[in-house]
């Protein structure tokens, strides 16, 4: 959609350079532009603007997302000033701020994969939580107990939100800190079920996320890894998973979440931890 809405203002050879999908979070739109448009993108974002009738602001993405709080910085092309947004999903509500919180509309199926996992009365520990949507898509759709963690505060804080916007069968705890420090201090074997849902950093909290589990629990281990087929990744992603596993592990399933680069993507591991 987004080549076909530039071909009046962009060449043939400048559409194709532009990258073809951009991600939409309630009202607001954000896009990514190679440099060699970077000067075109304030009409690429007001004629962007025009065409969508249900977006009311276009950011450029100027920067990748990093650091503890997983941000990224945001340029205003178009439309209205402001970044908090509500976003609905598998019947959920949330209120997102799309600065000063990490979100991404891509992971809508792999969400609703884990809440069709989550058996009754089981207590969640989701170490990276965010604003809560994996947490409260499975609370409103199972009765179970979830410790939504992050250590960004604006993102606990919305949880927090989140939670009271929504009618849950389950319930949904906001913590803020550090994943670690929080498993240490309360949560130490409480867990029924873990999501390390920080693929970039899964094995730095690996130790971690399996001190959170009880004697025999499942854990959702998220990682990046190269591969040159799709149809490989859950094999790479497996064989990865055992290198630094250090309990007793069976892999239940192992599949690819989504593609975050050439030959570079997001993978999951299902895996049941005897401790």
């Amino acid at each position: 959609m987004l080549k076909q809405a530039m071909a009046s203002i962009l060449t043939p050879e400048e559409t194709e350079e532009l990258y073809g999908a951009f991600d939409q979070i309630g009202t607001k739109i954000i896009l990514r532009i190679p440099d060699s448009l970077l000067h075109k993108r304030k009409i690429i974002g007001e004629v962007l603007l025009s065409k969508v009738k249900t977006a009311d602001s276009i950011f450029y993405q100027s920067s990748p997302v990093a650091g503890d709080y997983r941000i990224r910085q945001l340029e205003l092309l178009a439309g209205k000033e402001g970044t908090v947004t509500e976003y609905k999903e598998h019947g959920c509500r949330f209120k997102v701020d799309i600065e000063k919180t990490f979100f991404s509309p891509r992971l809508s199926t792999e969400r609703l994969r884990i809440a069709d996992h989550v058996g009754e009365g089981e207590t969640i520990i989701n170490m990276f939580g965010g604003v809560g949507m994996f947490s409260i898509v499975a609370a409103k759709k199972k009765r179970c107990h979830v410790y939504n963690i992050d250590i960004n505060p604006d993102a606990a804080r919305l949880c927090t939100e989140n939670v009271s916007m929504n009618k849950l069968k389950g319930t949904v705890e906001s913590i803020e800190g550090d994943a670690s420090d929080v498993i240490d201090k309360r949560l130490s074997g409480a867990g029924d079920r873990v999501l390390m849902l920080l693929p970039e950093r899964s094995d730095e909290f690996l130790e971690s996320a399996i001190k959170s589990l009880k004697q025999k629990g499942i854990l959702h281990y998220y990682c990046h890894v190269h591969s040159d087929k799709k149809s490989q990744v859950g094999a790479v992603a497996t064989d990865h998973f055992n290198s630094v596993i250090g309990v007793k592990a069976e892999v239940l399933e192992a599949k690819l979440v989504r593609p975050v680069g050439p030959r570079f993507y997001q993978a999951v591991v299902d895996a049941a931890i005897t401790k």
